[in-house]
């Protein structure tokens, strides 16, 4: 294997420093989906209401992040907005910024499709039962919501993990950083250590994806 230039990965400091990089992505992921669970939950409930101005306002932010690519998001709000509003942001903040306000996007979706899916005849026995539109969404609506999103929410986590690769487009020095950086520094000594690493790196995503991945599929399908 030392041919491929995994070895590289053992002098020093080296695979701590992948690992921290790492971290340094699932931090960044697990912050943006806890904020895009909270705020897709508001989000989906308000694009059930039947109001025409905000529908057309929540199908307008839905299509913008559905047709705009992460990493242009990634440089409107570090290098762009910071530079015209003089806002002091820093990488990881824009970051997350960025990957709650796609996550949000799509966690709306996921509730408005759990809600619709739930059948009318629930929404009518709420009322018939004197219960108000609140009432009707916190203690029927919404338990029946969240039951059916955590599935769809655990592999949210997945594809958050596996995008915040491009975080490093704006310096932060997650795991690929890290591992371009270690190829750099080894590059006349082991010219053939990016395959190696790179390896590495793709079982790194793999051993932290994959048993999150199961937990969707077991409870999607226990709770079918």
């Amino acid at each position: 294997m030392a041919s491929l230039g995994i070895d590289v990965l053992f002098k020093g400091t080296n695979f701590l420093r992948l690992l921290q990089g790492l971290w340094v992505s699932i931090e960044i992921s697990l912050i943006s989906v806890v904020l895009s669970i909270l705020l897709g939950l508001l989000v989906g409930v308000l694009m059930t209401v039947n109001n025409k101005v905000l529908h057309a306002i929540l199908k307008v932010y839905l299509e913008t992040v559905r047709i705009m690519p992460q990493m242009v998001l990634l440089f409107i709000v570090y290098f762009g907005t910071t530079r015209v509003f003089g806002w002091d942001m820093s990488a990881e903040s824009s970051a997350i910024f960025v990957f709650t306000f796609w996550g949000t996007a799509e966690m709306g979706d996921l509730v408005r499709g759990s809600i619709k899916s739930i059948p009318t005849i629930q929404f009518e026995s709420a009322a018939a039962l004197g219960m108000d539109k609140v009432q009707t969404y916190f203690y029927i609506i919404l338990p029946q919501t969240v039951r059916r999103l955590i599935p769809l929410s655990i592999n949210l986590i997945t594809r958050m993990i596996k995008t915040t690769s491009l975080v490093m487009m704006i310096g932060i020095v997650e795991v690929l950083k890290v591992a371009q950086q270690i190829i750099e520094a080894n590059r006349k000594t082991s010219p053939n250590a990016a395959f190696g690493i790179f390896l590495v790196v793709f079982l790194l995503y793999f051993i932290v994806c994959w048993p999150i991945s199961r937990l969707a599929t077991y409870l999607e399908k226990r709770w079918a």
